[in-house]
């Protein structure tokens, strides 16, 4: 098989669509014909539908709140209960965009297996995805860290609105607010936030989402395994591949022999190990790769 490469640059020197991005997406598309390919996506997948990254070329600079501040200090718990509160809404808002949309119809028609997704956006769910293994958890669950309730987030939204009246209107008064990729909103002052508690222990309550310091829940990563073992092909969508917890599974699929496809906006910690790369906007990429199907 050609193996087929990007030569190395950034992100940031590079500003002309790449010429032979239709020959790209043709070998891709030629690639899917006849296997059953795992996907793995991250959050450039998700940006077209208004919902921002962490480390594309034009992010600003963040830094998440860890598990260990959460944990460990009430004062860090408010500030981010408070921004979520705001966040979440814009998250579940969203909507999926054509590239969510052609991979729930390859699963249909049986050119994928599931879709690992390290997003928190719920995005493949509402596109009609049915084999998802969410592997940062998502924004639609909260749990308890005592005694393990779970509980969804649209009935937290109202226990927290009880709690903190006119919050958001009073928020709304400062202008446009910037929301982060977990669903956290940047705010400032948020002491005066009032938290809930878990309803059925008075435990500390948590989005169900893996945070910067936090170890993906065992089960996830098998699930995630097993996907990619079963498949043939493993094709990245929409991710750097910068943090561990995604780029595991590309190790995986190339010791074991699977081709690696990787579709995204630059280079990627899995550039040199793939088969074929396709540099480009995830929406525009799988719609030519859809017509040459």
């Amino acid at each position: 098989m050609v193996r087929i490469r990007e030569t190395a640059w950034t992100p940031a020197e590079r500003t002309d669509p790449d010429p032979d991005l239709p020959d790209r997406a043709a070998s891709l598309a030629r690639l899917l014909r006849g296997r059953r390919a795992a996907v793995l996506t991250g959050a450039g997948i998700s940006t077209p539908s208004g919902i921002p990254d962490y480390r594309g070329p034009d992010s600003p600079g963040r830094t998440p709140m860890t598990f260990q501040q959460f944990v460990g200090d009430p004062g860090f718990r408010r500030h981010y209960w408070a921004r979520n509160h705001l966040g979440w809404r814009h998250m579940e808002a969203a909507r999926p965009n054509a590239a969510h949309l052609l991979l729930a119809d390859w699963e249909r028609r049986g050119l994928v297996t599931g879709v690992v997704t390290q997003n928190v956006d719920l995005l493949h769910l509402k596109a009609g995805s049915r084999r998802i293994v969410d592997l940062h958890g998502t924004y639609g669950v909260v749990t308890c860290l005592d005694c393990g309730l779970r509980q969804s987030r649209w009935a937290l939204h109202e226990d927290l609105d009880r709690l903190n009246p006119g919050f958001a209107d009073r928020v709304a008064t400062l202008g446009a607010i910037e929301v982060a990729p977990d669903a956290d909103a940047v705010l400032t002052d948020t002491s005066d936030f009032r938290m809930v508690d878990c309803p059925a222990c008075s435990g500390v309550l948590k989005p169900d989402i893996v945070y910067f310091g936090e170890n993906v829940p065992a089960d996830r990563v098998h699930a995630a395994n097993a996907m990619v073992d079963s498949s043939d092909l493993l094709v990245v969508v929409g991710s750097s591949l910068t943090v561990r917890s995604g780029y595991r599974f590309v190790r995986r699929a190339v010791t074991s022999g699977v081709p690696v496809v990787v579709v995204n906006r630059g280079r990627t910690r899995a550039h040199d190990e793939a088969t074929l790369t396709v540099d480009g906007d995830c929406v525009e990429v799988l719609s030519l790769v859809d017509r040459a199907l």
